[in-house]
């Protein structure tokens, strides 16, 4: 089945007169219809200039953008624009013009597109009920929370039927109980619409919280890609498992340096594992790390556990856990 976006060897790089920046270097992904699809990374790792090239917003130096099998460099500026109606985006910072009221920004985009004025009134109207705004139609941004801002934002994009959307950064100006709201609110649009949803964050949090699948930029490469659940569980790249759990971060001061991470199901999330562990080896572990996420509806926990120096005790506690079909992975240089 041809993808909704195929990204094929896709490098940028910006030139000044003092330096040249590769802000994207030689990337290529399948983001399938009907995806709600993760691209994070650390600030400056790319992601905002990938989901620039996404609709030709940007150009490729190298490489090109196929939505729908359609390659977007042979496209005229007029096919560009024509496809844009069909890649509608919402940004970090909402985006809004100040002198419309709520009902007016909603209808900006079917205005430009040449609606009827009482049928893109009719329209916005349903999407402001659909992100439950239909009170605020007659309000000002500036009258409005954030949270309130996007999902106006959310409506307006809604209003030109596209069947991609794309998400920068589009929670990271929001706290986390409305971040939360605005997400639980493109997932209701997913389900109903169909719509395939691009997320670009630097939070993995965001990305477990709804995604499916997931690719990890880092310094403009491609560092790991793949189903939400298995970066999670097994993350390979030095970005993917700085982004799980802190790999990156040095415990100073510990005696033993041999530490495993620990990755437990739903149904295991709910023994007394480790306590188990300890009694049954009759040596303590030091917990240097223990959360549990919900992704795709699942309790997926991990622990990052410091063992005991003794070899033959620590080996012992590795094929204890192993036993017990729980995913071990031995870590290098989590400790100092």
């Amino acid at each position: 089945m041809e993808p909704m976006i195929r990204i094929e060897n896709v490098s940028k790089t910006f030139k000044s007169k003092d330096n040249t920046v590769e802000a994207l270097k030689g990337i290529s992904l399948d983001i399938g219809t009907g995806d709600i699809y993760g691209i994070i990374g650390m600030s400056g790792a790319g992601k905002s200039t990938l989901v620039r090239c996404l609709n030709f917003l940007e150009r490729p130096t190298e490489g090109t953008i196929y939505v729908e099998g359609k390659d977007l460099s042979a496209m005229s500026g007029r096919e560009l624009l024509k496809m844009r109606r069909s890649v509608a985006m919402i940004f970090q910072h909402f985006n809004l013009l100040m002198q419309r009221t709520v009902l007016d920004n909603v209808c900006f985009p079917m205005e430009i597109a040449g609606t009827n004025k009482k049928e893109a009134r009719k329209k916005a109207r349903e999407f402001l009920k659909i992100v439950d705004l239909s009170e605020k139609e007659k309000a000002y941004p500036a009258q409005l929370s954030g949270g309130q801002k996007q999902r106006v934002a959310i409506a307006r994009a809604l209003a030109m039927d596209p069947k991609i959307l794309l998400c920068d950064e589009a929670t990271s100006a929001l706290d986390p109980t409305t971040t939360k709201s605005i997400l639980a609110l493109l997932k209701d649009i997913h389900a109903k619409y169909g719509i395939t949803i691009v997320i670009i964050t630097h939070s993995m949090e965001v990305v477990q919280e709804i995604c499916t699948r997931v690719a990890i930029i880092d310094g403009g490469e491609l560092a790991e890609s793949g189903t939400v659940e298995e970066v999670f569980a097994s993350p390979k790249s030095r970005a993917a498992r700085k982004l799980v759990y802190q790999g990156e971060r040095k415990v100073a001061m510990m005696k033993s340096k041999r530490c495993i991470r620990i990755v437990f199901s739903e149904n295991s999330s709910f023994e007394p594992v480790i306590a188990n562990m300890v009694l049954e080896c009759k040596a303590s572990v030091n917990i240097l790390l223990a959360d549990t996420k919900d992704i795709g509806g699942t309790a997926r926990g991990q622990m990052v556990l410091q063992l005991p120096e003794d070899v033959q005790v620590a080996e012992r506690m590795i094929a204890y856990l192993k036993e017990r079909n729980l995913a071990v992975e031995e870590l290098t240089d989590y400790v100092e």
